[in-house]
């Protein structure tokens, strides 16, 4: 599987959204839409859930697109944190809903319970995807893209190693090595 994002103008993509025009949603869709659903998926564990996620993460892209701005990270980063975050508030609001009909039988849960997260929330998650893609530009190329690899395109870590030509256990090492610098760039 070609990296072929680095090729791709999220940013361009992303403006042409902001000003309406439908076939940049399809283009972003269509380069990325596989890829947010195996990040959706690998959350939500449901593909029934992760689809209609996708759909409605599309739709806040589209909604939001000129909110986006490239001076506080990269466009991919800010699509896949508009996905994230609303896969987490999915799984929220199912457990919510499960911990409810256990908890309380036969009384009514207010609504304002199952309410999507505050601005503050949305803020925050910005802000940490801002910082998330700081640390990564940290990182060397090889080893940022076996992280990429790894958590945005849900590619083992054997497939990582078929797509680089490195040994597995270098993929593997590189793999957690980044991570515990990621970690530590994070706190």
């Amino acid at each position: 599987m070609p990296d072929i994002s680095n090729e791709f103008d999220y940013t361009a993509v992303l403006a042409r959204c902001a000003r309406g025009e439908h076939d940049a949603l399809h283009q972003l869709y269509q380069q990325e839409g596989a890829r947010l659903l195996g990040v959706v998926l690998r959350i939500v564990k449901d593909r029934g859930m992760a689809e209609d996620i996708v759909h409605d993460a599309c739709l806040k892209i589209w909604q939001r697109a000129d909110s986006f701005d490239p001076q506080k990270g990269s466009g991919r980063t800010w699509i896949f944190s508009i996905a994230r975050h609303l896969a987490l508030n999915a799984i929220r609001q199912r457990d919510r809903e499960v911990s409810a009909d256990l908890d309380l039988p036969g009384e009514f849960v207010d609504e304002a319970t199952f309410q999507q997260a505050s601005p503050v929330q949305d803020t925050f998650d910005w802000q940490t995807g801002q910082r998330m893609d700081a640390c990564l530009q940290q990182l060397e190329t090889e080893r940022r893209n076996c992280v990429l690899h790894a958590y945005v395109d849900g590619l083992s870590h054997a497939e990582i190693a078929a797509h680089t030509g490195a040994p597995l256990g270098t993929v593997k090492a590189w793999i957690k090595r980044s991570l515990l610098r990621l970690r530590e760039c994070m706190t």
